[in-house]
């Protein structure tokens, strides 16, 4: 089964979808990658899922990629008294370190590392942003902080403060069983939650060690701040639109959509974007004209994949959700003006032979009209960089390891194909055509441009560029 968009589609497992007929339909109606939440699955859920995802993987004859989100650290406020309270304007309260307290006046935060951290006027977010309060002095247990924004605060409600670099690991005890418990599974990818320093991502990969693909999500002012030290490290990004919305002002995130976008294809890493893409299909079977705009922009921008939250979690038409997505991705790189905006933004190779390849490959694609791309692939480097150039051209990436073809779902433009390794040169030229043939991707008489590294078998090391002419089945 072949997809007609290079743009990928992530689709959350939820309660809405959690069967194995609703998977399938989801996989049918053009889901790439699904996600599993942590926040809201237990172990014996997360082994469930997997079980039926690897099932319809090989009733469907397709590579299905995993993708585990870790929750990461939630800072929340205690218990008040009453279990709310409302916060006047201009108001000077008493935070107080505790999860609960007696005296009405206070509101209780049970993180002393909030306290540890916070300086002067830094700001304090409740309850999504929704109220904002800012620091006026603090001891070791308590502070005082002024009400700029008011409202009604209840039990739980979560905290952001986009001004404080927190003394917190990205990864809490629960994230290090669930983590170990997805490694254990075998799932592709894992969503580092709330990262803020490039030693998130190298605290993650040490103990992932390679086992999947790590993908650190963008939410945070401090992650934005050390962008570049983040991208290095993590083997995909998330702009992660929620917590980013709430800790810097909304008018700023549609431009760091795009900052996060170019950087992450200028290094040749996967991007998804996510968070309230198609919201309003939460309860309409029709989503709203901007959020058709917002995921079109997405597409525009050659983001690799665009993702679906609540809308095929728990939403009433998750079918309906991943249907529209597939639609609106497919009508945008239709469009006159897609190509011209996507190698607008194209960069210079590094100065590399694979690099220098894959350029050539991407002139070479368009002058002719080449019907596919080949790369042959151990560990799906050589698709990555073919897929950092947004050729017009379909890629098509056979591998022999199946954990590549699987993690290769996330990129842009990839059809990933499991097969047997190459023999020889000649093989290598005679197989590339079958498969491009066997998946649709082109007929006899049609070219296609094959790439691979020389010695065969050598991870990472693309130097050759052969253009191929497909023959008739015989």
């Amino acid at each position: 089964m072949r997809r007609f968009r290079k743009t990928k589609i992530v689709a959350t497992i939820g309660p809405a979808s959690n069967t194995p007929e609703m998977t399938r339909a989801l996989f049918d109606a053009g889901v790439d990658v699904f996600r599993i939440n942590m926040s809201h699955t237990s172990h014996a859920m997360l082994a469930d899922m997997h079980g039926q995802l690897r099932a319809l993987s090989k009733e469907a004859g397709r590579p299905i990629g995993i993708l585990v989100d870790l929750q990461g650290p939630k800072i929340r406020l205690g218990k008040l008294p009453g279990g709310k309270r409302v916060l006047s304007e201009g108001e000077t309260i008493k935070l107080v370190l505790g999860e609960t307290s007696d005296d009405l006046t206070e509101v209780p935060i049970p993180h002393p590392e909030i306290f540890q951290a916070i300086k002067q006027k830094h700001a304090l977010l409740i309850d999504d942003g929704r109220i904002r309060l800012r620091l006026l002095r603090k001891a070791d247990t308590f502070a005082t902080a002024m009400v700029e924004v008011g409202g009604e605060i209840k039990d739980r409600k979560g905290v952001n403060m986009p001004d404080t670099l927190l003394p917190l690991s990205a990864m809490t005890p629960k994230d290090r069983g669930d983590l170990d418990a997805a490694l254990s599974l075998g799932v592709d990818w894992i969503a580092l939650s709330f990262v803020q320093r490039p030693e998130d991502v190298a605290e993650l990969k040490k103990i992932v060690s390679g086992r999947a693909g790590v993908l650190a999500k963008i939410e945070k002012p401090k992650a934005m701040a050390s962008l570049e030290g983040v991208l290095e490290l993590a083997d995909a990004l998330m702009v992660a639109r929620g917590d980013l919305g709430v800790e810097m002002p909304l008018e700023a995130v549609p431009g760091l959509q795009k900052r996060i976008i170019r950087a992450a294809r200028k290094a040749g890493k996967p991007v998804v974007v996510a968070t309230q893409m198609l919201e309003s299909m939460i309860g309409s079977p029709m989503p709203t004209r901007a959020e058709v705009s917002d995921v079109a922009q997405a597409v525009f921008e050659g983001a690799d994949a665009v993702m679906l939250s609540a809308e095929s979690a728990s939403g009433a038409y998750p079918i309906e959700a991943v249907q529209m997505m597939d639609r609106i991705a497919t009508s945008v790189e239709n469009d006159p003006l897609y190509q011209s905006i996507i190698e607008a933004q194209r960069g210079t190779p590094e100065r590399t032979t694979p690099d220098a390849i894959m350029a050539a490959v991407h002139e070479i694609t368009g002058t002719i009209e080449a019907k596919a791309i080949i790369t042959w692939t151990k560990s799906g480097l050589t698709a990555l960089r073919a897929a950092r150039e947004r050729s017009r051209a379909p890629i098509i990436a056979p591998t022999p390891d199946l954990a590549t073809a699987r993690r290769l779902c996330l990129v842009w433009g990839t059809h990933s194909v499991t097969t047997e390794d190459i023999r020889d040169y000649d093989d290598m030229v005679r197989r590339a055509a079958q498969i491009a043939r066997q998946e649709g991707f082109a007929g006899a008489g049609d070219r296609i441009v094959v790439t691979a590294g020389v010695p065969l078998g050598t991870t990472g090391a693309t130097n050759m560029l052969r253009v191929a002419f497909v023959e008739d089945e015989r």
